[in-house]
């Protein structure tokens, strides 16, 4: 059986009850995510580009408890751009960074798009953070961006949100 995750820009197919994996580069470090992910943004911010060194990152949120590691792993307080608090967490051996806990994501783990073993099926469903955009960096007319942050409510899917919603209901914090 088949589920389908519906993106802007591609229908992705995920064996029903078959894990997403992925880990760091040296192999130290495995990860299994044991249901569909919610949603995978790319991140213009500041902040991420100079985690990344790069112009922007892709990260993909999952239930926190969907999300197992194997291996050891290391973790790092970081403020956000808001000035709310991060824990960044990466392999003790080559420092991959694999997946963030945001203070502002309960409930929530954001796991590093490119350290999936499948990264290529999940392109990002909207651009954050866009007012930050290296002026270089040419999004398409058809690319969900947004200046700052937006509602999850009106931007992810509405599965993705029910899901969310429940658990948070389901396991109060």
């Amino acid at each position: 059986m088949w589920i389908t995750l519906t993106t802007n820009r591609l229908n992705i197919k995920m064996e029903k009850n078959k894990n997403l994996t992925g880990g760091c580069i040296c192999g130290q470090v495995k990860y299994t995510i044991t249901e569909k992910p919610l949603f995978t943004q790319a991140c213009h911010c500041k902040d991420c580009k100079i985690i990344t060194g790069s112009s922007y990152v892709i990260n993909t949120s999952v239930l926190d408890n969907t999300l197992i590691i194997e291996g050891n792993i290391s973790s790092t307080e970081l403020k956000t751009g808001s000035g709310a608090t991060s824990k960044a967490y990466f392999c003790n051996k080559c420092g991959t960074y694999i997946y963030t806990d945001y203070a502002t994501a309960v409930g929530r783990s954001t796991v590093r798009t490119k350290t999936l073993d499948n990264s290529e099926n999940f392109p990002p469903e909207a651009h954050i953070f866009t007012k930050n955009k290296d002026p270089w960096l040419k999004l398409t007319d058809g690319a969900n961006c947004f200046e700052k942050m937006y509602d999850l409510k009106n931007t992810w899917p509405k599965e993705s949100y029910e899901r969310y919603k429940n658990y948070l209901k389901n396991n109060k914090r």
